[in-house]
C-alpha cells in the first residue's frame, strides 16, 4: 500500500498538492454555497473536450502519418531536428504541449534510432520540450492555462493573440537559431509506410474540434459544446470519453477551491495583493519554476487585473526547471525510457538551453 501511495505521489506530484492545498483551505473556509462561484466550468468543459477530441486524431493516425511523410524528405540530421522541432513546436498550437510530447518525442527516439544517430536524439529532445512550451502560448487551447486566462479575464481572440503573438514569433526565431546548432552531416531515415488515417474519422474529429474553436471564440456556449461531443462521441467512438486526463482536471477543481477560499481568507487575499501589485510578471514566473505554470496561473488570477503580465509570465515561466511545466516532466520521462540515455547530460543541457531563452524572453517581454 505505502508503495503503491509512493509511486502515485512521484507520478502525480501536482495534483496531490493540489488536493492538499484544497483540504487545508477548507478549514478555514468549509463548505458553503459561495463554493459554486469557484469553478470556471468554461473552461474544464473545454479541456474535456479538446482532451479527448485530440485523443481521437491520435487514434485515427493523423500525427504519425504527418510525422512520417515529413521525415522522409529530410536528409540530414539538422533538417530531421528541424523538422521534430517544428512538429512539437506547430502542433502544440492546437493539440496542448503535452498531448504534442507524448506524440513527437518516440517518434524522434524511433527515427534517430533507425538513422543511426542516436546521440543526436538528446538536443533534439530537449528542443522539442521547448518547442512545444513555447509554441502553445499563442492560442488559448495551446495550454490549460491560456484557456483559463482567456476564460476568466473574459478576453477577446484579438486581444489575446496582442498578447502572445510577439513573444510566440521570437521563440519560434530563437527555436529556429537552435536548431541551426544541430550537426549538419547526410542521414537517410527508412521507416515503413503506415496505413493512412481514416478519413470519415478525421472528417468527424475535425467538426467536433471546430466546434470547440466556436467556444474559443465566444460564438457558441460551453454547455452545447460538451453535449454535442459528448452524444457524438457516445455515438461514433464511446471508448474516447474515457481518454481525458482526469486528474489534471481534478487539478484544476482543487486549485479552484484552494484559490477561492485563499480570495476569502483577509490575511492571504492582502498579502498576495501586495505581492504581486505591480510584479505580477516576475512573480508568475518566478512561482512556475516551484510549483509548475499551471497551478501558479490558477493561484494568481484572482488577486490580480493584469491578464497580460499573468499569461506572458505564466507561459514564459514554463521554461526553466523542469518542474515549471509538466510538458517539460513528459519529455524527461519520455527520453529516459529510451536506450542508452543520459540523463545527467540531458539535464544538464535541458537547463542550460531553457535558462537561456527564459532569460532572454523574459528580459525582451516583461510587463
Amino acid at each position: 500500500m505505502m508503495k503503491k501511495c509512493l509511486s502515485f505521489l512521484k507520478r502525480e506530484p501536482v495534483f496531490v498538492i493540489s488536493f492538499f492545498a484544497a483540504l487545508v483551505s477548507a478549514l478555514f473556509i468549509p463548505p458553503d454555497r459561495q463554493w459554486l462561484a469557484y469553478f470556471d466550468f468554461r473552461t474544464l468543459s473545454l479541456l474535456y473536450c479538446l482532451m479527448v477530441v485530440v485523443a481521437g486524431f491520435r487514434s485515427a493516425g493523423l500525427f504519425d502519418s504527418l510525422a512520417r511523410t515529413l521525415t522522409r524528405r529530410a536528409g540530414s540530421v539538422r533538417l530531421l531536428g528541424m523538422v521534430l522541432v517544428g512538429l512539437s513546436f506547430f502542433s502544440a498550437l492546437f493539440i496542448t504541449n503535452d498531448v504534442a510530447l507524448l506524440t513527437f518525442v518516440p517518434f524522434a527516439a524511433v527515427v534517430f534510432t533507425m538513422a543511426g544517430e542516436s546521440g543526436a536524439l538528446l538536443p533534439v529532445v530537449v528542443l522539442q520540450a521547448v518547442a512545444a512550451n513555447l509554441g502553445s502560448m499563442l492560442l488559448p487551447v495551446g495550454n490549460p492555462q491560456n484557456l483559463y486566462i482567456q476564460s476568466h479575464y473574459d478576453l477577446s481572440m484579438d486581444a489575446f493573440l496582442r498578447m502572445t503573438g510577439p513573444a510566440w514569433l521570437a521563440s519560434l526565431v530563437l527555436l529556429a537559431a537552435l536548431c541551426f546548432l544541430l550537426p549538419g552531416r547526410k542521414t537517410q531515415v527508412l521507416l515503413e509506410k503506415g496505413g493512412e488515417p481514416v478519413k470519415r474519422d478525421l472528417a468527424v474529429f475535425a467538426g467536433l474540434f471546430v466546434i470547440c474553436l466556436l467556444v474559443v471564440f465566444r460564438l457558441i456556449s460551453w454547455p452545447i459544446m460538451l453535449l454535442s461531443v459528448v452524444v457524438a462521441l457516445a455515438f461514433y467512438r464511446p471508448s474516447l470519453l474515457k481518454k481525458a486526463d482526469f486528474l489534471l482536471l481534478l487539478t484544476f477543481v482543487c486549485f479552484f477551491i484552494f484559490s477561492g477560499n485563499a480570495a476569502r481568507i483577509p490575511s492571504v487575499r492582502v498579502g498576495l495583493q501586495q505581492l504581486l501589485g505591480g510584479h505580477e510578471f516576475w512573480v508568475t514566473l518566478g512561482l512556475s519554476q516551484v510549483i509548475s505554470n499551471v497551478p501558479a496561473t490558477l493561484l494568481l488570477a484572482n488577486f490580480t487585473d493584469s491578464a497580460k503580465a499573468l499569461l506572458l509570465g505564466a507561459d514564459i515561466g514554463g521554461l526553466g526547471t523542469p518542474i515549471a511545466s509538466l510538458a517539460s516532466l513528459i519529455a524527461l520521462k519520455l527520453y529516459s525510457q529510451t536506450k542508452g540515455a543520459r540523463m545527467g547530460r540531458f539535464a544538464a543541457f535541458f537547463l542550460l538551453v531553457n535558462a537561456a531563452l527564459l532569460a532572454v524572453l523574459a528580459l525582451i517581454f516583461h510587463c
